[in-house]
């Protein structure tokens, strides 16, 4: 695609969010704008459209997308979507449809400027906004071999924690690591004979595990978990929110971390009275769609419908 970007479960997504004209729809994670257009597409022309990203080039290049695709002037909002609550408030913004999609765009998985892929050479840097925070590299070099150990056990649920973080405080001690194969390098020789029977790269986990920490991706989705839940007590309790009654809440996780959260958030959210499963567990892309995309194979898509208590089941 031209975006240089495949959006996964492009049409289960647009199935269960279900856009209607005159609709207000937020995507959380714009991208290359992929999900946001199609989506913006059938919100006609009093339809509004919230694009967040840490991405500033994403960003720009998502509004430019849903812009002339038709005709919608998007709110672009640079930043975590963490913030969302205060944001919409702030504009005086209700949602009907939301949609985060947790992966990362391809576009930044292919450069090698942004440190997110071990197999291209770049600077450790796996920051999803460039413009703030630490690097990976600079992680990688402040952090005692306990805390490396723990960041790479926790995020990146690696059985060989201790050994990688053991082996970067050795190297480290010598010369800083500061690039990707520099990096995959390391963890490679901390696997030894492992790496050769391993059924992915011995990188995979610590690389995942670096690029969550650096871009606090956890942190992240627990407060906008909290804050779906806030939003759908308020309209539970007949006040205003920045949910709208009978809004639809979808996300895409890609790694068990993420959708565990997320699964263990709408459950909440279903005891309480607060919402209507729409998915009914989590969907995952077809057959077809794993053999033309493979980046797809790990996506997992939840989504509930927020709603007043006469409408709750």
């Amino acid at each position: 695609m031209s975006s240089g970007h495949v959006p996964v479960l492009f049409a289960e997504t647009i199935g269960v969010l279900k856009p209607q004209s005159g609709d207000v729809y937020v995507d959380l994670t714009a991208g290359r704008g992929g999900h946001a257009t199609a989506v913006a597409q059938q919100l006609g022309p009093t339809g509004r459209v919230v694009l967040f990203d840490l991405d500033r080039g994403n960003l720009d290049y998502s509004g430019d997308r849903v812009r002339a695709a038709t005709g919608i002037e998007p709110v672009p909002v640079h930043g975590s979507f963490a913030s969302v609550a205060r944001e919409l408030d702030a504009r005086g913004i209700v949602a009907n449809l939301v949609l985060a999609d947790l992966g990362f765009a391809s576009s930044q998985v292919d450069d090698p400027a942004r440190g997110l892929s071990f197999m291209r050479e770049g600077p450790l840097d796996m920051r999803l906004d460039c413009s703030s925070g630490m690097t990976a590299r600079d992680l990688i070099a402040s952090s005692s071999e306990r805390d490396l150990a723990e960041l790479i056990a926790r995020f990146g649920e690696e059985p060989l924690a201790r050994k990688i973080a053991a082996k970067i405080a050795a190297v480290r001690a010598v010369a800083p690591i500061e690039t990707t194969a520099q990096l995959a390098d390391v963890v490679r020789d901390a696997y030894g004979s492992r790496a050769h029977t391993s059924r992915m790269h011995p990188a995979t986990k610590t690389f995942q595990a670096l690029r969550i920490a650096v871009n606090d991706e956890m942190g992240a989705l627990d407060a906008l978990l909290d804050s779906i839940h806030r939003a759908a007590q308020r309209i539970h309790d007949g006040r205003p929110s920045w949910l709208a009654p009978g809004a639809r809440v979808a996300i895409i996780g890609f790694h068990s971390l993420e959708d565990r959260l997320v699964k263990q958030a709408f459950a909440a959210m279903r005891r309480d009275g607060l919402c209507n499963e729409i998915t009914s567990g989590a969907l995952v892309c077809s057959e077809a769609e794993s053999a033309e995309n493979p980046r797809a194979r790990s996506a997992k898509l939840r989504a509930v419908m927020v709603d007043s208590p006469s409408r709750v089941a």
